[in-house]
């Protein structure tokens, strides 16, 4: 899965880099290296005549039949195996896909997990309580993950249009759709963000694009080595903590 994410890059950069045109609006958020589920992050769409634009969307994709918001705070992924038959995310990927674009993305290690002994557990063991006492609950590692080279990564994405009937605000939101975990990510986590290749950007924008058989070759594991993993401090854990420390190598 992903619930945590950095993007340090502006507004401006991301336009150039991934050729949208720059839509009006402040959308200078600042370096962000601990954004978080609900908040606002960038999205590019494609456009009809084929073109590119850039985009704040509310992370929780809030289906248009949703009759609360909170319906989002569920549906920050979509597993990308079945997101063309759930309900919730169907018609969003035959016509309204999205690409998230990161610096890199955080994820928590279980103690006792494969590849967990380095970071300090001890796979196997277990510590009986003392009588009288409660057992303390077992502290995950984090872990950041980006590219080698430290380029932006584009996440393959759906999203939705939602009105309030109350209010009538007009909220656009989005899902991050997920895979099986590649050898770089499975001793952390089991699962990981799907990656597109600059490549096939265009084929995912594609709004005319209703068929999503041929898509779903798109949506795979990124091979061995496309991703690096730093164990960092459990600063990260708390979604206040917004600042370059969070992606801290831990000492």
């Amino acid at each position: 899965m992903c619930g945590r994410m950095v993007l340090t890059r502006t507004a401006h950069e991301i336009a150039e880099v991934f050729e949208t045109a720059q839509s009006p609006g402040d959308w200078e958020l600042g370096p962000r290296y601990n954004v978080a589920p609900s908040q606002n992050i960038l999205a590019i769409r494609g456009e009809p005549d084929g073109g590119r634009s850039l985009s704040l969307l509310h992370w929780g994709l809030i289906p248009a039949w949703a009759k609360e918001r909170s319906v989002g705070y569920r549906m920050i992924n979509a597993r990308s195996e079945t997101a063309a038959e759930k309900p919730s995310f169907r018609k969003a990927m035959r016509a309204r896909r999205c690409i998230v674009p990161i610096d890199g993305f955080y994820e928590w290690q279980s103690p006792g997990a494969v590849g967990a002994a380095g970071a300090g557990a001890s796979p196997g063991q277990t510590e009986l309580p003392i009588q009288g006492q409660t057992t303390p609950k077992p502290v995950k590692t984090p872990h950041f993950f980006r590219r080698p080279t430290g380029s932006p990564m584009a996440i393959a994405g759906l999203w939705e249009s939602w009105t309030d009937r109350i209010t009538g605000e007009v909220v656009e939101s989005c899902t991050l759709l997920t895979t099986e975990a590649n050898a770089d990510v499975r001793p952390v986590h089991h699962r990981m963000p799907v990656f597109l290749a600059a490549a096939d950007h265009a084929r995912w924008l594609d709004p005319n694009l209703s068929d999503t058989e041929p898509l779903q070759s798109l949506l795979m594991p990124a091979p061995p080595g496309y991703l690096k993993a730093i164990r960092v401090g459990t600063r990260v854990n708390n979604p206040r903590n917004e600042d370059p420390r969070c992606i801290e190598p831990a000492s």
